[in-house]
């Protein structure tokens, strides 16, 4: 496709989220976070819209869609004052069965979860004794006879939990003391969801400082079909994280959206508010913090773009996705910063919703993955330096 034919429907596809976020105003996302309900209305609208299936390909009744149309698509809801943590996960998680899992998988969950008909925004990974040390998790799987396994433990920080048909839940199949290499041994399994309703899955909810759904898991002798693990057993830890490099594609790309939402309000605030008879803004002590907002964005969004190019031509990209979730968090959070300093008192009122969206954007410098992290990964494994410990 040509350079110009692509930047022409990049354009159209971001006409179209903006169109579809202005039915969602923010009203609707005030009166969500007032009461931390889910905002079922707007991921049902995105859902029909087809934007939550814009990385299944085609053939299995997606929208088939390049990374770089995806990360269009969540910076500009972000960029409408929306949010899009409600249901990012059903873009990226599906990622494990399309190249990991087998033929009938594939047949059998891709076209119901482009459609809608079944959710899959639940990632079971975290637990309160390993946080992000994934490879000291001690939820197990254990092989029942030859048609399921039998899962005990416990996930924490596990967002959507209740407003997902499946869980791609992560456990260990053997135990450590006897696998060779402290990769192996973990497997993943997609999880029915509606067992929720019985003893075998128990959700709690956990109210944080933003609206974000999330949860602990607790699993007590589930039985999930043998059927439903993907891929081989024991290389779980291995299809995980082929996964995450397009997780952090796609929020730095959140990020990028909530820097243009902050700026945007930042300086028309700027050019309306008048003090001692002239605008704010006529001030160069509001003038240049806006100014470097601006000028962090711009950097860390060239980042976002190269990372998705690399993804798409299936290159590595580990350092570049990780470095882009990392200067677009540094960058949304120094923009939020910013807007609330430009409005003052104005900036924590409700009606404004600068509140709402540094609540939120606050969340992208921990999670899915810290900071620390982050930049302990470019210095062991870009830079070449020792491994911390």
């Amino acid at each position: 496709m040509s350079a110009a034919r692509n930047d022409e429907e990049l354009a159209s596809i971001r006409a179209s989220v903006r169109t579809l976020c202005a039915g969602f105003p923010g009203e609707y996302w005030r009166a969500l976070d007032r009461e931390r309900a889910y905002p079922t209305e707007f991921v049902r609208a995105l859902t029909e819209a087809g934007f939550l299936a814009a990385l299944i390909p085609e053939e299995y009744g997606g929208s088939g869609l390049t990374m770089t149309a995806a990360a269009a698509i969540m910076e500009e809801i972000h960029a409408s004052g929306c949010n899009g943590a409600a249901c990012h996960a059903q873009m990226y998680t599906m990622g494990t069965v399309l190249r990991h899992g087998n033929a009938d998988q594939k047949q059998r969950y891709l076209p119901k979860i482009a459609s809608g008909e079944l959710r899959l925004q639940a990632f079971g990974v975290t637990e309160p004794t390993s946080g992000t040390d994934t490879l000291a998790l001690r939820t197990t799987a254990v092989r029942d006879g030859n048609d399921a396994y039998v899962i005990n433990g416990q996930k924490i920080w596990t967002s959507r939990a209740e407003h997902s048909d499946l869980m791609l839940l992560l456990a260990r199949t053997t135990p450590r003391e006897q696998i060779k290499k402290r990769t192996d041994g973990l497997s993943v399994f997609l999880v029915d969801m509606h067992l929720a309703a019985s003893t075998s899955i128990k959700i709690n909810p956990i109210r944080t400082m933003m609206n974000h759904a999330t949860t602990e898991v607790f699993f007590d002798d589930l039985r999930v079909p043998a059927e439903n693990l993907i891929g081989e057993e024991g290389q779980g830890f291995r299809y995980v994280l082929a996964g995450m490099n397009a997780e952090r594609i796609l929020i730095g790309a959140e990020c990028i959206g909530d820097c243009k939402w902050f700026i945007a309000k930042a300086g028309a605030y700027a050019k309306e508010r008048t003090v001692f008879g002239r605008p704010i803004g006529q001030n160069q002590g509001i003038q240049f913090p806006i100014a470097r907002a601006y000028a962090q964005m711009r950097a860390a969004e060239l980042m976002v773009h190269e990372a998705a190019a690399l993804y798409e031509q299936g290159r590595d990209c580990g350092a570049e996705a990780n470095m882009a979730k990392l200067l677009a968090a540094d960058a949304s959070w120094a923009a939020a910063d910013m807007c609330v300093q430009t409005h003052g008192g104005f900036g924590f009122a409700e009606e404004f919703d600068i509140e709402r969206k540094f609540r939120e954007t606050r969340l992208y410098s921990v999670a899915p993955i810290s900071t620390n992290l982050i930049l302990s990964y470019v210095a062991e494994h870009v830079l070449g330096l020792p491994r911390s410990y």
